[in-house]
This record gives structure tokens, C-alpha cells and sequence, in this order.
């Protein structure tokens, strides 16, 4: 599947290579063992970008992110979501299409996916090479509805078709296709009765982000750890995330409680610890709204 997001980020790397070390140049694999890894966030409340737009990218820039996953909201004009791309490129920072709902894990509701898609498409047709966005992100949680009680193993096995035609329909845009997964996917044996869920999904997706939530670097690396390594052996990128919204699980989950320095500080020690995994590919914080709004 192609890779345009990694090649984007692989060229800005060659530029930032040129301008601070003459004619020598990084390969993407010296870049990233010098410490050009991917720092995300998601970016739900898509009217920021009609609203606020500047506000917006002077976080990002000010906390070094290079990634966002924007979420596809058809009520906000085209333009504003070209404007914006193109000015978070101008800034090194790279917008993923993200959408998604608990219910794109059954059939009846694919629907919902190839609207999506088709939005997507349609976007990518008329903008131009700057607006255009670098990937496709999509939020998949079924287990959170009540078919996943009564009827887990056919949840699953729709959770798994959906997810092979997504995987389908990206490659036909030519976009790489990355998802959100919990940490304890891999505790769930996928529809063939042999894999892991997890490693089911790890496999089909480009790249995925684990949910590790967690208020510790090392209670985060820990949960992430598995996933990061089934990754590795796949051949496939995979960030580990973190929380700053409130959460009703308890404030373990969660930096709300603890503020931004001491979130960052767990983040630095966090890297250390995760780096040691070749699939590592940063950390992504969730989401844009409760990390702005961090004391």
C-alpha cells in the first residue's frame, strides 16, 4: 500500500538534512535512529480549523507535533480543511482524514466507512498536491457495544470484514490506512480461531496506535509493549498513546490530574523505553482539546 505519509515526512527530513548538514543526507532509517520519530494528536472538534485555525498550529508547532489525525466533519467547507493542510505542511506537519464510530465494526453499517471514503476520494480529487491529505485514520471500537456481550464472535468476524475492505478501498486512493487499537486486543482470538485479534489487525493496517492510557512511562510501555512487538514482527509502525481527558476507568488512566509538565516528563522517559522496538514510531496524545486544556 503506498506510503505517501511516510514519504512527505522522509522528504522534510532530507530538507531539514540539507539545511543543517550540507550535502549529507539521511536515509529514513538514520533519520529515525537519530530521534526523527512521529509525535500525533487527534483532532476531533474539526471547527477549530474554521474558527481558530492559527491557534491550532501554534500548539503544534510550540510541542514539536508533525502528525494529526483531523476528523472528517462534511458540515465545514472544503477550503477550510485545504487551508489548513496546506499551512500545517508549510509547518512540517503531516493531517491524516480520521473518522470512525463502534458501529463501523458491523456490515450494516459499511455504509458509514464508504461514505467516509467517498468523501475522502472526492477531496483528493480536487485538491491540490499541498491539501491533500497524507493518510486515512479511522477510530474502530465495537467492543464497546452491546452485540460484543451477546454475540462477540460474529462481532468480530464483521469487525474483521469491514476492516479488509477499508484496507481495500485505501489502496485504491492510494493512502495508507492506520487505526486505533486497545492495548488488550491481543487477549481476543481473531475469527479463524488461531490469530490474535490484534495481530489481525496490526497486519492489515499500515500502522496502528495503540491505546496504551496509562499515567506512568513505564505502566504505558508495559500495556503497549505486546502490540509493539507483534508490529515489529509484521513489519508495521506502531505509535503508543497516551490520554489527557478525563476518564471514569480512574485517574490512573489519565494525565488530566497530573498536568502537562508532569505528562511530558513521563513522555521523554517513555520514548527511552519504547524505542528499543523497531516498529516504535512515536507517541500520539489524545486528543488535541484535553491536551490544550491541561494545567
Amino acid at each position: 500500500m503506498a506510503a505517501t505519509c511516510i514519504k512527505r515526512f522522509s522528504l522534510f527530513i532530507v530538507f531539514l538534512s540539507v539545511m543543517l548538514s550540507g550535502t549529507n543526507l539521511l536515509s529514513p532509517n538514520v533519520a529515525k535512529a537519530q530521534g526523527y520519530y512521529q509525535k500525533a494528536t487527534w483532532l476531533w472538534n474539526t471547527e477549530r480549523i474554521r474558527t481558530n485555525p492559527q491557534e491550532i498550529l501554534s500548539f503544534l508547532s510550540q510541542n514539536k507535533v508533525n502528525l494529526v489525525y483531523l476528523q472528517i466533519n462534511i458540515d465545514i467547507p472544503v477550503s477550510y480543511y485545504k487551508s489548513f493542510i496546506k499551512a500545517s505542511g508549510a509547518l512540517g506537519i503531516r493531517v491524516q482524514a480520521l473518522d470512525g464510530a463502534p458501529q463501523w465494526g458491523l456490515e450494516s453499517e459499511r455504509y458509514r466507512i464508504t461514505n467516509f471514503l467517498s468523501w475522502v476520494q472526492a477531496y483528493q480529487n480536487e485538491a491540490a498536491a499541498a491539501e491533500k491529505f497524507c493518510g486515512i485514520h479511522v477510530d474502530v471500537e465495537p467492543h464497546v457495544l452491546t452485540q460484543w456481550k451477546t454475540s462477540q464472535a460474529e462481532v468480530v468476524r464483521q469487525w474483521q470484514n469491514n476492516v479488509l475492505y477499508m484496507e481495500s478501498e485505501a489502496e485504491k486512493l492510494k493512502l495508507p490506512l492506520s487505526a486505533d487499537i486497545p492495548f488488550w486486543l491481543g487477549n481476543y482470538t481473531a475469527a479463524d480461531g488461531k490469530t490474535s485479534l490484534s495481530r489481525f489487525m496490526i497486519s492489515h493496517y499500515d500502522s496502528v496506535t495503540i491505546m496504551s492510557y496509562r499515567d506512568s512511562a513505564t505502566a504505558i510501555n508495559s500495556i503497549a509493549t505486546k502490540e509493539l512487538e507483534d508490529a515489529t514482527a509484521l513489519g508495521k509502525q506502531a505509535f503508543a498513546a497516551v490520554e489527557t481527558k478525563p476518564s471514569n476507568e480512574g485517574d490512573f488512566i489519565t494525565f488530566y490530574a497530573k498536568g502537562a509538565d508532569y505528562m511530558n516528563e513521563q513522555l521523554v522517559q517513555l520514548h527511552e523505553l519504547a524505542k528499543v522496538n523497531p516498529s516504535y514510531a512515536g507517541i500520539a496524545i489524545h486528543d488535541f482539546d484535553g491536551w490544550k486544556d491541561l494545567k
